[in-house]
């Protein structure tokens, strides 16, 4: 696995303090939201801002380095881009963000016809799984539909109580989308 270093250079990016830091917290902790990398990133070079950490992800998701992911009503989670082709699964209790295999595995995973049919060239195709994890289906009381802590599809569910990779180990997770902030 390359180190964060050489990603930056391969993407054509200066290597910087913030960037590496940002890096190496998400290659540690996939999944972390904003405020995650930046507890993580200052655990590694502490001047790093608020701001700068910002910069840094934005700068990462334009050259494709990194992903952002961003399932319905929560906050944006973010991966290191290893050029796999994989989706996402959410707990609705407890908001743990895992990987998961596409079936098809050739990007964009669905039939883009429709997407075609209005002019558009589809690369991409993002799927989010939605139920519960073992943990919490182990433990919900019937349907999770009828479970007063799984909200029902639409409803905005509880902000994570939890800080690991998975909220029964301890914390949240993150995503990917092209911005046009520069660091």
């Amino acid at each position: 696995m390359p180190t964060p270093s050489e990603v930056l250079t391969t993407a054509g990016l200066r290597v910087t303090g913030p960037r590496v830091a940002v890096l190496e917290a998400l290659l540690e902790h996939p999944h972390a939201d904003a405020a995650q990398v930046l507890r993580r990133s200052r655990e590694r070079a502490a001047s790093v801002s608020v701001q700068g950490v910002y910069d840094v992800l934005g700068t990462l998701l334009e050259a494709r380095v990194i992903r952002r992911i961003q399932p319905a009503h929560s906050v944006a989670r973010f991966e290191v881009d290893h050029g796999d082709n994989h989706h996402h699964a959410v707990c609705r209790r407890c908001e743990t963000l895992v990987d998961v295999g596409c079936l098809i595995g050739a990007a964009p995973c669905l039939d883009p016809a429709p997407a075609h049919a209005v002019g558009f060239s589809v690369d991409q195709a993002e799927v989010i799984y939605w139920g519960l994890c073992p943990t919490c289906g182990s433990t919900a009381e019937g349907h999770p539909q009828n479970s007063p802590s799984v909200p029902p599809v639409g409803d905005t569910p509880e902000p994570p109580q939890h800080d690991s990779h998975h909220p029964h180990d301890t914390q949240p997770t993150m995503t990917h989308d092209d911005t046009k902030e520069k660091a």
